[in-house]
């Protein structure tokens, strides 16, 4: 071979190289410019980013208690995990199909149970892989009658001795379940993802019956866990509408429209339903993504008040007062009787709030770079700000009537229980 040549061979290598390197450059140029002006955004653009936080006059003390990790893929999943709680267990699920008992105190696993396993095709670059899923829990967990129920992406809905974690029974649905499901006396209420309610028996999972709703071309992904008040269970839908089943046989008591679809395209006409129901005395309370909020008679469906500010989430109840924030993140406070607006702020702007929690005197709500922020319910002043991590919290945060611990998961699986002092 002559001084200096190359060996032919390794040519065709070092163009595929070049090529590939080529290739990468061009989608860095063509399909990701929005990053390269992301460096340097103008006012306008960092205008629609989350708004900064100020620094704050803290007038409550928040501690973390413990801190456990649930798994980093809980936000590619696109869930929104809260916790069940029931006397001085958390029940959670993780990303590779346990369900976890643990002490609200210590943060300890009481028992942990394979419900359903995730399996990994195994099939990208080693540089580039990405686990793909197929199966494994996705909605849940709902906890009641000595029961943990989760449901599963391929319609598996399995429940488990809420004591000792062993299994007690296993069922199948139609489709996705990815809100939790609900235990309520002798039924197991399961939402799936094609517009389908299902209830269950709760000593065996026997199918009882079924309610059977068509879902629009377009919604957002998530369904609001159904809420029971003992005789009739309440589900919010995608077309707008809350609906109250009759829990043993599942039959239509009322429909009544929260909010209408509206507009030309599927994107305008989106009217969810998709935040956490809340039950008052004799109402219940509904919030759409279409912009309206409602007040209705729970023993017969009529409205009692309806107001036109609406969410992607849920509400937060208090004694006098509902709050709320916005698509834009403003936090309302809205008077329970008669749906008037007490107060608004705007301190939190398109942060993407979560649904609120109320933990204490203040109402908690989390945001999408992991801040927890602690409310004044008479006035919207921040009293109190906790890092829970660098990812969103999209679950609502759920407090403890045994321990008053309130538990959040941030998108990145971090689970962390915080004390008012």
């Amino acid at each position: 071979m002559p001084a200096g040549s190359r060996p032919a061979s390794r040519r065709p290598e070092r163009m595929r190289i070049r090529t590939l390197v080529l290739a990468l450059a061009l989608t860095v140029f063509a399909g990701g410019c929005s990053t390269i002006r992301g460096w340097i955004a103008s006012d306008a653009e960092k205008a629609r980013g989350p708004a900064e936080l100020t620094e704050i006059q803290a007038s409550a003390t928040v501690e973390q208690v413990w801190s456990i990790n649930l798994g980093d893929e809980q936000q590619r999943m696109g869930l929104r995990q809260q916790v069940a709680i029931e006397g001085d267990k958390v029940f959670v699920f993780d990303d590779e199909g346990e369900v976890m008992a643990v002490d609200a105190n210590t943060g300890k696993p009481v028992w942990r149970t394979l419900a359903a396993e995730r399996r990994s095709d195994g099939s990208a670059w080693k540089f580039w892989r990405k686990r793909i899923a197929d199966g494994g829990i996705t909605g849940g967990p709902g906890v009641g009658g000595g029961l943990v129920v989760v449901g599963g992406r391929n319609g598996e809905v399995v429940a488990l001795d809420a004591g000792t974690g062993a299994e007690r029974w296993r069922a199948k649905v139609t489709s996705e379940v990815i809100s939790a499901p609900l235990v309520a006396g002798d039924r197991v209420v399961v939402r799936s993802n094609d517009g389908r309610t299902f209830g269950l028996d709760s000593a065996d999972g026997a199918r009882r019956w079924v309610y059977d709703r068509g879902i629009p071309a377009l919604s957002t992904r998530g369904n609001a866990a159904p809420v029971s008040d003992g005789q009739r269970v309440y589900l919010g839908y995608e077309d707008g509408n809350v609906v109250a089943l009759r829990l043993g046989d599942g039959s239509v008591a009322w429909i009544q429209r929260v909010a209408a679809p509206e507009g030309r395209s599927d994107l305008d006409r989106m009217a969810d339903v998709d935040g956490e129901l809340a039950l008052g005395y004799s109402e219940l309370y509904a919030t759409s993504v279409g912009g309206q909020t409602m007040a209705i008679v729970m023993a017969t469906g009529q409205p009692l008040w309806s107001r036109d500010t609406g969410t992607y989430g849920g509400l937060a109840l208090l004694a006098d007062r509902l709050m709320l924030a916005d698509p834009d993140g403003t936090i309302w406070a809205l008077d329970r009787s008669s749906g008037s607006a007490l107060w608004r702020h705007d301190v939190l702007a398109r942060r993407w709030l979560s649904s609120p929690a109320v933990h204490g005197d203040y109402v908690v709500f989390g945001d999408v770079e992991g801040y927890l922020h602690w409310i004044s319910p008479e006035d919207g002043r921040v009293v109190a700000r906790e890092r829970l991590d660098r990812a969103p919290i999209r679950g609502t945060p759920q407090v403890s009537t045994t321990t008053g611990l309130l538990f959040a998961i941030s998108g990145e699986g971090k689970l962390s229980a915080y004390r008012l002092r």
